[in-house]
C-alpha cells in the first residue's frame, strides 16, 4: 500500500472520533497546538532554514524564498492564527433551516463536517498550521501534501502538533502529511474517492489546473491571483499612491498583491511621473503601455501576455485607460476573479465598480492585500476559493462544511 493510501486509509479511521468532539475539546487542542509550534519555534527555524539553503542552491528567486521563510515572528503569527481559531464560534451542529411538515415530520438541516480534506499546496509552510487548525476546528481529519521545496519544514511541523495532540482529545492520525515530493503522489490524491472528500489546491495557475482538470475526488478550486486597481480621475494622489504601493510591494510574492495598475489619462498626465518614481524607490519593475512609456522612461514595453501573468514578484503592469468602462473592460478580460479595486472619490463610479467586477473580493479605496481570512477575522484560512460554488473568498470555518437533515417523527410512514 503507497503512503498516500496508508495515510489517507489513517484518516478516515478518524473522521467518527473527529465529528463526536465537542467545541471545548477541540479548542482546548488548537491551544496546545499553539503553545507547542512556539515552544518549538527553534527547531522549525533550523528546518526551514534547510529548505532556505536548498532553495537558494537551487536559483529560487528571493520573492519566492519570502513566502518560503520562517521566523521567530512569523512563527509567532502562526501560533495567534491557532488561537484566534479556537475563540471562534463553532459552526459544526448550527441549525440552519428547521422545517415542521403537516404530517408531523420534524426536520432539522445542521452543519457538519466535510469528512477527510486533502491540501496540495506549494512553498508556505504557514498553510500546514493554518489548514490543519481550520479542518480540526470543524472536525475534518487532513491529508496535506506540501511542495517538495518546504518538506524540512512541513515534516518539523506535523512533527511538532502530532506530539501535541498526543495530549488531547483530537487524534494524531487525524492530521497527515504526505511526504513523497513526487508528481504521483499528487496525482494519486487527486483519485482517491472514497478515502478523501474533497482536495483543496492552493498554489500556482499550474498546480491549481493540474487538480481541477485530472481530478476524480470533488475540488474546491483556490484560484491564482490576478489582480487589478484603477486609479480613477480625481482620486485622492496620497490614497492612490499608498494604496498602489501596498497592493504590489508590501509582500508581492502573495497571490492577493496587484499585477496590473490601470490609471485614468487625466490622473495619469499629473500624477504617473511621481507614483513611478515610488514604485522605483521600492525596486518595482514597470512594464508599461505605449502612453505609459511616454510619461516615464525607464519603463519597459507590457505585452498582452504580461497581462495574463502572476507574478509573484516585484513586477508591476501599467496601462493608461480612457475611464470606469476601458479598466472594467481589462478587468474582465484578464481577471482571475481573485480581488479588484478602484480608488475614487465618485461615488457613482464606486457603485458601478462593486456592482459589475466579477470577482471574490471587490475593494473601493482599500489594498486588495487584506483579501486573508485573517484580516477577515475568520483566524486563518483554507485558501481563497474564486470559484462560485460551495465558497467564495477567503474560506473560513464555515466554508469546511457540509450539512445533513435530521428527520423526528413518530411513526409516519409514507403512502
Amino acid at each position: 500500500m503507497s503512503e498516500v493510501v496508508t495515510k489517507a486509509s489513517l484518516a478516515k479511521e478518524t473522521t467518527g472520533i473527529l465529528a463526536s468532539l465537542t467545541t471545548g475539546q477541540k479548542n482546548e487542542a488548537l491551544l496546545v497546538m499553539a503553545a507547542a509550534l512556539r515552544r518549538e519555534a527553534s527547531a522549525i527555524i533550523a528546518a526551514n532554514l534547510e529548505d532556505l539553503e536548498r532553495g537558494r542552491l537551487a536559483g529560487t528567486p528571493e520573492s519566492m524564498l519570502d513566502r518560503l521563510a520562517l521566523d521567530v515572528s512569523r512563527i509567532d503569527a502562526i501560533s495567534e492564527g491557532l488561537q484566534q481559531i479556537a475563540v471562534l464560534p463553532d459552526p459544526i451542529g448550527d441549525t440552519l433551516e428547521t422545517i415542521e411538515r403537516p404530517n408531523g415530520l420534524s426536520i432539522e438541516k445542521i452543519r457538519v463536517p466535510l469528512g477527510v480534506i486533502g491540501i496540495i499546496y506549494e512553498a508556505r509552510p504557514n498553510v500546514t498550521v493554518d489548514a490543519a487548525g481550520l479542518c480540526l476546528k470543524t472536525g475534518n481529519a487532513v491529508v496535506l501534501r506540501g511542495g517538495s521545496s518546504a518538506l524540512s519544514s512541513n515534516r518539523k511541523i506535523v512533527e511538532v502538533l502530532h506530539n501535541a495532540l498526543a495530549e488531547t482529545s483530537i487524534p494524531s492520525a487525524a492530521l497527515q502529511l504526505i511526504e513523497d515530493p513526487s508528481r504521483s503522489s499528487v496525482d494519486e490524491m487527486l483519485k482517491l474517492n472514497g478515502l478523501l472528500d474533497v482536495i483543496i489546491p492552493r498554489g500556482g495557475s499550474s498546480l491549481i489546473q493540474n487538480v481541477v482538470l485530472n481530478a476524480t475526488v470533488p475540488v474546491i478550486e483556490t484560484g491564482a491571483g490576478i489582480c487589478h486597481s484603477y486609479l480613477d480621475a480625481g482620486s485622492d494622489p496620497e490614497m492612490a499612491e499608498r494604496i498602489s504601493l501596498n497592493a504590489k510591494a508590501q509582500r508581492p510574492s502573495v497571490c492577493n498583491s496587484m499585477e496590473t495598475l490601470l490609471i485614468h489619462r487625466d490622473y495619469a498626465a499629473e500624477h504617473m511621473l511621481s507614483l513611478a518614481e515610488a514604485f522605483r524607490r521600492v525596486n518595482v519593475e514597470l512594464r508599461g503601455c505605449p502612453e505609459t512609456i511616454a510619461l516615464v522612461p525607464w519603463a519597459v514595453p507590457v505585452t498582452a501576455e504580461d497581462y495574463a501573468t502572476e507574478y509573484n514578484d516585484y513586477i508591476l503592469n501599467i496601462r493608461i485607460v480612457s475611464g470606469l468602462d476601458e479598466a472594467l473592460r481589462h478587468i474582465a478580460e484578464f481577471s482571475t476573479k481573485h480581488s479588484e479595486c478602484i480608488v475614487t472619490e465618485n461615488a457613482e463610479h464606486a457603485a458601478r465598480f462593486l456592482q459589475e467586477v466579477d470577482a471574490a473580493a471587490v475593494y473601493h479605496n482599500a489594498s486588495t492585500r487584506f483579501t486573508d481570512g485573517f484580516e477577515f477575522g475568520f483566524g486563518a484560512e483554507i485558501g481563497i476559493s474564486t470559484q462560485k460554488l460551495h465558497a467564495r473568498g477567503p474560506m473560513g470555518l464555515p466554508a469546511l462544511t457540509s450539512c445533513k437533515y435530521i428527520i423526528r417523527g413518530n411513526g409516519q410512514i409514507r403512502g
